[in-house]
Order: C-alpha cells, then structure tokens, then sequence
C-alpha cells in the first residue's frame, strides 16, 4: 500500500504515513465522514486554528514570536490564517451588499453638522462606503505592509525586522477581522442603524489590542508603552495625511469631485 498523498510505500495496517504524516483514508467520501473531518478541522481544541485564535488573546507574544523564531508546527502560519480571514471577509463584503448597505453610510455619525460640511466631503463619504465594500479585502491587506512600516519606525530598537512586524500585523489583524465580521453581523441583524457607531468601537478595540501585544511582546514598561504608541500615531497621521491627499487628487483628476465642491454652501 502507498500513501496517497506522497506515494511512499506504507505497511498495510498503517493509519498515518510514516514520510509526510498524512493520515491514510481508506473509506469513500460522504457527508458522514466529511462533515466529521470538517468538525475535527475547525472545532476540535486541539486543532492549531482554534489553539491559534485562542492563544492570540492569552499570550499573542507566544504566537508571534515562536512563528518569526522558526517554530511551525504549533499554530496556524500567519499566511494561512490571513487567507481564512479574506474569505470570510469576501463573504461578510457580499452578505452586507447585499442587504446592508444603507447602514454604512458614514454620514450618518455626523448628525446635523452634515448640513455645513461642503459636497466634497459629502461626496468622499459616499464614494468611500461604495469604494470599501467593493475594494473592503484589498484595501484591509494593503493595511498590512503599511502597518509594519510604521511600526518597523516606531520600535526600530527592537530586533524585529521588517518582514516579522508583517507576521505581526497578518496575526493581529486577523484577529481584528474575525470579531468585527462574528459581532458586526450580530449588530446588524439586531441593530443595524448601531452599525457605524460599533465600527469605532472596533477602531479603539484594536488600538488597544495592539497596545496590548506590543507590551508583551516587546517587553515593554508603561512609560515605553504610552511614548511608543503616541509615536506609532504620530507617524501612521502623517501616512494618513499623506495618503488622504493623493487620493483628493486622484478623485480631482477623475472627475469625482470638483473643487467647486470644496466651497461651503450658502445658507
């Protein structure tokens, strides 16, 4: 008998492969044993994404750190557990299209002070909600590589090089992902015109679950923790600025906006 997944010749009374590990299967598929290697996948506890998505509450600084030191085998490799991520951000994307889109309107959180805002702004929040939901997963992965920039900045006394503040963000905003994707469905089937005012609650969330990792992971007192951080936002604000502009640019030369549109209205 071969193992089926790297052809090595195996006893016939092996059940895993003593070459590559793979478990061998020798009854047909059907829903039974597929919806059993389904549960044992995904909701066993002893199965590396629930360890993963656990630990990375209890002690992140574990998780990260034996990834980036060359451990592999313990928690789901930070690209993977991105890519789940995405997938599950592509359907939330659909399902929110779907039937939710009216409760993304960013306007919404500006009450009446919308009315001396000039179209420009009115405008820019419009395309921008559009814009997330049909661009949501790659403007969330371009968040990624810019993130570990800022931070590769801020703690550039560490010994975390720029492709390890990546693994860093891949986990930490994954996280981030899955409770607002679990929590933001239940607000808006519960509560939806709640939907904006949650999506801040998740802004300050993630803030200080990187506060929290940053803490244990680079060891650090209060004192550091608080001139980090103030420095983290300070740099990601001049990004942000800087990005904001070229992207008002950008709507200029399209034709979105106007700058006729940056003129306040007359009451």
């Amino acid at each position: 008998m071969n193992c089926k997944n790297c052809n090595y010749e195996l006893p016939t009374n092996s059940d895993y492969c003593n070459a590559c590990g793979g478990k061998v299967i020798r009854n047909r598929l059907t829903f039974k044993n597929l919806f059993e290697h389904f549960t044992e996948t995904f909701f066993n506890y002893d199965n590396k994404l629930l360890r993963t998505f656990i630990d990375m509450f209890k002690k992140p600084e574990v998780v990260i750190d034996t990834y980036v030191q060359g451990v592999r085998k313990r928690y789901v490799n930070p690209v993977s557990f991105f890519g789940i991520i995405l997938t599950i951000n592509g359907l939330n994307i659909f399902l929110i299209s779907k039937f939710f889109k009216k409760y993304l309107d960013a306007s919404q959180m500006m009450g009446d002070t919308a009315s001396a805002e000039n179209e420009a702004t009115r405008k820019m929040l419009a395309l921008s909600s559009d814009f997330s939901l049909e661009y949501g997963s790659l403007l969330f992965s371009l968040l990624i590589p810019l993130a570990a920039l800022v931070g590769l900045i801020v703690f550039y006394n560490k010994r975390y090089n720029y492709t390890e503040h990546v693994i860093l963000y891949l986990y930490s905003m994954s996280m981030y992902s899955i409770l607002s994707v679990i929590f933001g469905l239940l607000v808006l089937l519960i509560v939806p015109n709640s939907y904006m005012s949650f999506a801040i609650v998740m802004y300050v969330f993630i803030f200080v679950y990187h506060c929290y990792i940053f803490k244990r992971l680079f060891s650090l007192s209060m004192k550091q923790l608080i001139l980090k951080i103030l420095l983290f936002l300070v740099v990601f604000f001049i990004f942000y600025i800087g990005i904001s502009i070229l992207v008002t640019i950008l709507l200029l030369i399209t034709g979105a906006i106007n700058l006729e549109d940056f003129v306040p209205k007359k009451n």
